[in-house]
């Protein structure tokens, strides 16, 4: 069985689509109980026989996927690449995909019923 954490607490959690990972989400969510609100990551096991011609096997990989489900598709990315579009996070590239204040609200009081 794999598990979830938010940094401060831990519980079960299965993906069924990538069984026994250790999945992290932002310490800004609960896990009490677990509210599904969240891009989840977890290591996943190095690349073996990937498709892509510049992933080597024994690429280190890491998965993402969405907590709300568990049977949700898990994406899988190298280091490097997550590495890029985190720098780019930083760098404030993609602000204008976040949420505005109104839906914010909106998403912790869906999460609170």
């Amino acid at each position: 069985m794999g598990t979830i954490t938010n940094g401060r607490t831990s519980k079960p959690y299965e993906n069924s689509n990538a069984p026994g990972l250790a999945w992290r989400k932002a310490s800004r969510t609960d896990l009490d109980p677990i509210l599904k609100d969240c891009v989840i990551l977890a290591v996943a096991p190095a690349a073996l026989g990937h498709p892509h011609p510049h992933v080597p096997d024994g690429t280190r990989m890491v998965a993402l996927s969405d907590d709300k489900d568990p049977d949700s598709p898990v994406l899988l990315f190298t280091r490097a690449e997550l590495t890029k579009f985190v720098q780019g996070v930083k760098d404030g590239e993609f602000d204008d995909f976040l949420a505005t204040d109104e839906e914010m609200d909106a998403a912790s009081l869906a999460a609170a019923v």
